[in-house]
């Protein structure tokens, strides 16, 4: 393997590791954001236009009473997740002064709840992240738990 390479999955190596100690708890799979490091963060795509990057929360894998979760609940619970964290806001994002007269409905590091199913879906390693318009946005939140999961 020549050394471009063996740097190359080095780099990539540390970008799983990175994301994945985001999420606290394997188990519970609770997401802290501020646990992402910065190279990280600024290796994720940038949004463009009036788009924003988003990376949605992960429901917890045991109820309140410690009862674990099958996988397929946990997995059903992060495809149709509506909670996530704005990682980046693109630079035209809620611009449109006719569309947006109260200014941005939010920024980034800010909890929102969008629709079910929107958004482009990227995989990346460790995880997923989604892409949204601004518009797309339905409410800004101040802490995920707040809305119940199925």
């Amino acid at each position: 393997m020549s050394e471009a390479k063996t740097i190359n999955l080095n780099v990539a190596k540390e970008a799983v590791e990175g994301l994945k100690t985001a999420y606290v708890n394997s188990e519970d799979k609770v997401l802290d954001p501020s646990l992402l490091d910065k190279p990280l963060l600024e290796r994720m795509p940038n949004p463009t236009g009036w788009r924003l990057l988003i990376l949605p929360y992960r429901g917890k894998g045991k109820t309140e009473g410690g009862i674990y979760l099958p996988d397929q609940i946990v997995q059903d619970q992060n495809v149709s997740t509506q909670v996530g964290y704005v990682l980046k806001v693109g630079s035209l994002a809620y611009k449109d002064e006719k569309k947006f007269p109260d200014g941005a409905w939010c920024q980034e590091k800010d909890w929102v709840l969008f629709a079910r199913y929107s958004g482009s879906r990227l995989k990346i390693d460790g995880g997923e992240v989604r892409i949204l318009n601004d518009d797309e946005i339905l409410a800004k939140i101040l802490a995920p738990e707040d809305i119940l999961h199925f």
